[in-house]
């Protein structure tokens, strides 16, 4: 079995269990009502809400990538980052995160590992990010808990969710430190860690991590790292934006930050290797809205259908349309990923 057919199988099973455990106590007659059942003109405001989260990465992306290249053109930024996004929507492996940077360094004639290591670097700083939010939300709950109570099941899962995540946030964060601050070491073991792998691989391995800790040059102080960390909490902030508007569109009327737990439940969600987020999206969202929000279980199932869809559908209009200008082809993207992957 070719290591292609075993990732697909290996997302086809993830799908299967996680859509199982998403459509458990869910009455399917009653979704279709719940769908329907929304304001329009807040539902539309999400359209460009779900645009506006290409633009806010490519702002951040571009303080990294101005390492190599001051001059990087913004648009090019953000068509990388929906290409990318489309690539994860529609094809298994998250083979999105490797050609989102290729796509840029190709039309900007940067380096590919270094474009890779600047996606790894955004990637920490998602989950450090996502932790902090949580992390905020479970101390401020006491002076909302009476107003917007949260049950203890939903508390005890929100504590093991942080808890595993603030675990590693804190492994990243020292893991980032100890690779940059000992960077001759850390190349030393991974160049011994890589030896088992094709000649190829680990050579591809080996320029991602050079490319990584270029990324993390950036930070020479603690004013670059805040300001970086401030441009994550933009996107995250915009992220949890758009579904603070579509909840307002389905009548959950929520304060803001009751959005920050479901927001970090679904990033999880959409963390795992299935084709388009499905399944584990599904099921992390449904647990969410649940728990979090109170909202019930075939209501959370209508909504998620449709967030998701949304979603997807949106990163692919604009993906395709990018494609279908540049003359390229989804196929020409997924060799374009697999052969950095190999």
């Amino acid at each position: 079995m070719s290591k292609h057919v075993r990732s697909l199988a290996v997302g086809i099973v993830l799908t299967v269990v996680f859509l199982y455990f998403f459509g458990r106590s869910v009455a399917w007659k009653e979704v279709p009502a719940h769908i329907a059942n929304v304001n329009i003109f807040l539902f539309l405001l999400t359209i460009p809400l779900a645009v506006f989260h290409f633009v806010t990465r490519a702002l951040r992306w571009q303080v990294l990538i101005a390492r190599e290249k001051p001059d990087v053109r913004f648009r090019n930024l953000v068509a990388a980052n929906a290409v990318g996004f489309t690539v994860n929507a529609v094809l298994p492996g998250r083979l999105g995160e490797l050609v989102r940077p290729m796509y840029l360094a190709r039309k900007e004639g940067l380096r590919t590992g270094f474009a890779i290591g600047t996606v790894v670097v955004e990637r920490i700083f998602d989950a450090i990010t996502n932790c902090v939010l949580l992390g905020l939300f479970m101390v401020a709950r006491p002076l909302f808990s009476s107003s917007w109570p949260i049950g203890r099941e939903a508390g005890e899962s929100l504590v093991y969710w942080g808890t595993g995540g603030a675990v590693l946030a804190a492994v990243l964060i020292t893991l980032t430190l100890l690779i940059y601050f000992f960077r001759e070491k850390a190349e030393r073991v991974f160049t011994v860690l890589v030896k088992p792998l094709p000649a190829k691989a680990g050579a591809a391995v080996i320029r991602v991590y050079r490319g990584f800790i270029e990324g993390l040059e950036f930070f020479r102080s603690p004013s670059q790292l805040g300001f970086y960390f401030a441009l994550s909490l933009i996107v995250w902030l915009g992220i949890t934006l758009f579904y603070w508007v579509f909840f307002l569109a389905y009548r959950v009327d929520a304060p803001f930050f009751m959005i920050w737990p479901y927001v970090f439940l679904t990033a999880i969600g959409a963390s795992i290797p299935t084709p388009g987020m499905v399944g584990g999206f599904h099921y992390f969202s449904k647990l969410g809205m649940t728990l979090v929000l109170g909202i019930a279980a075939s209501r959370a199932a209508g909504m998620t259908l449709v967030v998701h869809a949304l979603q997807i559908a949106v990163t692919c209009a604009v993906g395709y349309g990018i494609l279908a200008r540049e003359g390229l082809t989804l196929f020409q993207l997924k060799r374009m990923g697999e052969s950095e992957r190999r």
